[in-house]
């Protein structure tokens, strides 16, 4: 056999896995009335988060962002029969983490790209990183 030097796997900065439809993800019903969170198998390419809760969600890439800090951003509580709904995300995560609402939703689009590839000394997110957590 001769030599394999040449294969190399999709990362992080792999163009081609962001540019094809992204594999679907969906996850309904999420009890994030206290921290909690969802792995994604693979790396996202965008993802949406629905919030069927009567309260405010708050959505952020650690526990430490969500959990007492600042580092999070809302998704709105259902208005009457509408829930509320964040804008399609274009990120490249593995985990995101809610607090606030019991009854959440997550759809994403997945890339081909292994959820290792974002693992650091924290854990399988960008934890620690400035603006997360």
């Amino acid at each position: 056999m001769g030599s394999q030097s040449w294969k190399m796997e999709v990362g992080l900065n792999n163009v081609p896995a962001y540019q094809v439809s992204g594999r679907p993800y969906a996850s309904g019903t999420i009890n994030a009335s206290e921290p909690t969170y969802v792995t994604f198998p693979y790396v996202t390419r965008w993802v949406y988060v629905i919030n069927y809760g009567a309260v405010d969600c708050k959505v952020g890439f650690s526990e430490a962002g969500v959990n007492g800090g600042t580092n999070y951003f809302r998704v709105p509580r259902k208005d009457n029969q509408t829930p509320g709904y964040s804008q399609r995300l274009e990120l490249k995560v593995t985990q995101l983490w809610m607090s606030g609402s019991p009854e959440i939703d997550i759809v994403a689009g997945l890339t081909t790209i292994p959820s290792q590839r974002t693992s650091g000394s924290t854990g399988p997110s960008f934890s620690g990183s400035v603006g997360v957590g």
